[in-house]
């Protein structure tokens, strides 16, 4: 078991939603053996190719990578991505794929919320780039969250519908779903990876389930990892609360993050940029999607 995922749990509030993974701390790619986002797109210092330090547009005042994201000191507790250097948006404030009353779907989609905020407080295009808590440097905290005052101070992302990806995300995978029409529940406690069957939607393949600090976590194995063991390389599921209604009721849901590895920024002809595994052949669609 990759323990390292453990210390994305976190407890908000009155309750409880876990960010299964630690998806901002890990900064090698780890298995996959695929670029770092030092020099990537998600890289917002003045070495990176982002919208925000790519050639012709202003430089940034810092060379810093992690701090546009994380930062060591006075983070968000608010966020379930560890560290979180940036103020989140309104949970209730997306227009869902639910809306379009779509007959497949059979999970519940509850309000945007889990590491999904945390990429959207960037890709819904309503808050600047290099906006953050605590700037690099001394005496640069406000809760509030502050642009970084450098000459492109204030700048969003670009570039609707992808990646501005805007407040309607009707348009784009559902996130915030049970997975599997939901039927995964908190009732086996091994602490072992024991893997799970008893899906509601069999059009669904079905994964595993294992416990980190008494909490439970769900992940869809893929080719890129080990068989059984929970790695960077699979689709990680967010365990959230309420899922069917009723609070202390944990169960596995898609999240933004499930696909996406914000610091696997491998682009290649075969592989779409920070995605967990290549999608060659759709290998990233069936290993969820029982097709």
């Amino acid at each position: 078991m990759n323990t390292s995922f453990a210390s994305g749990i976190k407890l908000i509030g009155s309750s409880m939603v876990f960010g299964a993974v630690a998806v901002g701390l890990m900064m090698s790619a780890g298995t996959l053996g695929a670029a770092t986002i030092k020099g990537s797109k998600h890289d917002l210092g003045s070495g990176g190719t982002s919208q925000y330090s790519s050639a012709g547009a202003p430089t940034p005042s810092t060379t810093e990578v992690c701090v546009f994201c994380h930062t060591p000191h006075g983070a968000n507790t608010a966020a379930t991505a560890p560290l979180w250097n940036k103020s989140l948006p309104a949970a209730g404030s997306y227009t869902r794929y639910s809306t379009l009353n779509s007959t497949t779907i059979d999970g519940t989609n509850v309000a945007v919320g889990s590491v999904s905020l945390a990429c959207l407080s960037c890709h819904d295009g309503s808050q600047a780039m290099d906006v953050m808590i605590n700037k690099p440097g001394s005496g640069g905290y406000n809760a509030s969250g502050a642009s970084l005052g450098s000459t492109s101070a204030g700048a969003a992302m670009t570039g609707t519908p992808i990646p501005k990806l805007g407040t309607d995300i009707s348009n784009d995978h559902p996130i915030s779903i049970q997975y599997g029409g939901g039927g995964w529940n908190s009732s086996n406690t091994s602490d072992g990876a024991v893997a799970i069957t008893n899906l509601r939607d069999g059009s669904f393949n079905a994964g595993y389930r294992a416990t980190i600090n008494s909490t439970p976590v769900w992940w869809i194995d893929t080719s890129g990892g080990t068989a059984g063991a929970r790695d960077k390389t699979d689709i990680i599921l967010y365990t959230r609360d309420a899922a069917s209604g009723a609070a202390g009721v944990y169960e596995p849901f898609v999240e933004c993050a499930s696909c996406h590895d914000p610091h696997n920024a491998d682009a290649t002809t075969t592989n779409v940029s920070f995605m967990r595994i290549s999608n060659t052949g759709s290998a990233v669609c069936l290993a969820c999607h029982n097709k």
